[in-house]
């Protein structure tokens, strides 16, 4: 029997969180901390909004990044989740309390500026050779991104966060999915030519 597309998305972000889960946790921390390295490439300049994503389970550890970002005079935002639906990004200032957002994350309370992103990390389970990522199937991400680029502002800069055993042989392709031009694994920033 041939599966759908959702089903073998399904399959494929299962087998991809089972490697990075077993991946070693003080590895993953050393590892984590090789993100900061890539900041000269990514820093959008002083000012500029960029949205992070607080880690879950054995997720990436953005923050080092986010910090040097900081550093570097960017805006920082965190997802907040409104509803079933909506994300929308909130501002992150140093010392603000930060409030459960669900799924084991934070960020920052209703109190907070929502900013649009101009460079987004994007957290993601899965990814091919050809930026095509797989979620954790809420899409809550695609949503945001679509929103964002419906609003008639510039379309924001997309860098999917990852570890490399997150990589897929291929991603089977829906409509709503939105490519990734370009990922971060703790081998360096991948980017992917746009498709014809």
């Amino acid at each position: 029997m041939t599966m759908t597309a959702r089903e073998m998305k399904r399959a494929l972000r299962g087998e991809a969180l089972a490697r990075r889960d077993a991946l070693d946790p003080n590895w993953r921390v050393e590892a984590s901390l090789g993100f900061a390295e890539w900041v000269d490439e990514l820093a959008p300049g002083p000012g500029r909004v960029v949205s992070g994503f607080w880690p879950m389970r054995s997720e990436v550890d953005v923050r080092p990044l986010m910090a040097a970002l900081a550093d570097r005079g960017a805006r920082l935002c965190l997802p907040a989740i409104l509803d079933k639906t909506t994300i929308v990004f909130r501002e992150l200032k140093r010392g603000a309390p930060l409030v459960d957002m669900g799924f084991g994350t934070q960020g920052p309370g209703e109190d907070a500026a929502v900013l649009e992103p101009e460079l987004m990390l994007v957290p993601l389970a899965a990814f091919d050779r050809r930026g095509h990522r797989i979620g954790y199937g809420a899409g809550y991400y695609d949503r945001a991104i679509a929103r964002i680029q419906e609003n008639g502002t510039a379309a924001p800069r997309l860098v999917g966060i990852a570890f490399d055993c997150q990589e897929v042989p291929q991603v089977p392709d829906e409509m709503h999915d939105v490519i990734i031009p370009e990922i971060l694994t703790e081998s360096g920033l991948r980017r992917f030519p746009p498709p014809l």
